[in-house]
């Protein structure tokens, strides 16, 4: 099998290193965020309020932080909106908290909106409009919904014919024209887009944690097991994604990624590894 190295796409600036990460991600737009807390959380202790800074790293490397006040979630899930603020999510609610889940801050670091998405989120993704995208695991099989920023729910999946049960959204790409999943339990590709019924496609890689799509062509990355660090390429016809070749992805340096975040974007997989201060890149599309 024949390895494809991740590009380097942007790396926490060190003076910010003496924190502790508690979320990242890569937007709409293509720019890397940290949301840093001076301690890591205490697991098991009481959750009170903390200030938090966002350190963002655009394309070109231009530099930006952002203090926000009053953060909720321990273990939080993050994205910035085109408006210039962000979005903070706790991906558990055991609490059942109706009013603060969800998070949204200004450009300021000032909170504006709070709301309640459903516990077990495991992907939260705004895309170029200011919406945002939830999709859920199996804990809580809510499938994958659209939010609106200030808390308005604007679609949902419910029952897609011909996708099987979506138990679990494994894999979420959102773009500038369009959303893609990969959900179990049957793993199709679903290509949802605005005011059309969604397409559904059927597929034989299991267990991707991402996928990215260009014209006709897509890759699903990772696997079960042995296949964690998998690129499987496929060809999109109507009804179908036609397996092709299968590669590994690895870190720049030739390492393996090892432990991981990724954020989908049209044909690009944004992977964050290491000391969870890099993001590295593979784009279905050069």
């Amino acid at each position: 099998m024949h390895e494809i190295a991740l590009v380097p796409h942007a790396r926490l600036p060190r003076a910010h290193h003496d924190r502790h990460v508690l979320a990242s991600t890569v937007d709409a737009f293509g720019a890397a965020h940290w949301l840093l807390a001076e301690r890591a959380p205490e697991p098991g202790g009481d959750l009170h309020p903390f200030d938090a800074l966002v350190v963002s790293v655009h394309d070109g490397g231009a530099v930006e932080t952002t203090e926000l006040s009053a953060v909720r979630p321990r273990w939080p899930l993050l994205d910035r909106l085109p408006d210039g603020g962000f979005v903070v999510a706790s991906a558990r609610d055991r609490r059942g908290d109706e009013k603060s889940q969800v998070q949204v801050f200004d450009a300021l670091g000032r909170e504006t909106w709070s709301f309640h998405v459903g516990d077990a989120i495991e992907h939260l993704l705004a895309d170029e409009a200011g919406d945002l995208w939830v999709g859920h695991f199996d804990e809580n099989p809510l499938g994958i919904r659209r939010w609106s920023a200030t808390g308005q729910i604007r679609w949902a999946s419910g029952e897609v014919p011909g996708a099987g049960w979506i138990m679990d959204c494994y894999a979420l790409n959102v773009s500038g024209t369009g959303v893609w999943a990969c959900p179990y339990t049957d793993f199709p590709l679903l290509e949802i887009r605005p005011d059309e019924p969604v397409r559904v496609r059927t597929n034989t890689v299991r267990g991707a944690k991402a996928v990215a799509v260009h014209g006709e062509r897509v890759a699903f990355f990772g696997g079960y097991r042995g296949e964690r660090d998998r690129i499987a390429y496929g060809e999109l016809t109507e009804t179908s994604v036609e397996p092709v070749d299968v590669a590994r992805l690895t870190r720049p340096d030739g390492g393996a990624p090892g432990r991981r975040r990724v954020a989908a974007r049209g044909s690009r997989v944004y992977v964050g590894y290491g000391s969870l201060a890099d993001w590295g890149v593979f784009d279905l599309s050069v």
